[in-house]
């Protein structure tokens, strides 16, 4: 017969029978935090990223989805996506590094980035 674990213990990795789940306080706390940021603000996020469009390339942020591509845009060029990051760090009070930058090929990488930045500013 298959065990089934919570999803707090599978984001754990731990499912041993002598112990499933059983960590430290910290560490429950930060999975807590990481599935609130995964479920919670994920509308809010999108929406910053839309406004961070609008602002950077003066577009209708509901024309921007998870499916934009750059060809999608006409002003999504190299120089684009400088501005477009700058708006994005202001609109999330982040910073990206050069190997952010090179994986922000679309929206749905972009949205991956800004909450992968987010979940480490939480846990900080």
């Amino acid at each position: 017969m298959r065990k089934l674990y919570s999803p707090a213990v599978l984001l754990s990795g731990c499912t041993t029978r002598s112990h499933p789940g059983r960590h430290s306080r910290s560490y429950r706390k930060k999975l807590e935090i990481e599935m609130t940021i995964g479920n919670q603000n994920s509308d809010e996020v999108l929406g910053k990223i839309r406004n961070a469009f609008k602002s950077a390339f003066d577009v209708d942020p509901e024309t921007v989805t998870l499916n934009t591509v750059p060809g999608d845009i006409s002003a999504w060029d190299s120089m684009g996506h400088v501005t477009l990051a700058s708006s994005l760090e202001q609109a999330f009070g982040l910073t990206f590094d050069v190997d952010d930058l090179m994986a922000m090929e679309n929206v749905k990488e972009i949205y991956r980035v800004v909450q992968s930045k987010l979940g480490q500013v939480q846990s900080a």
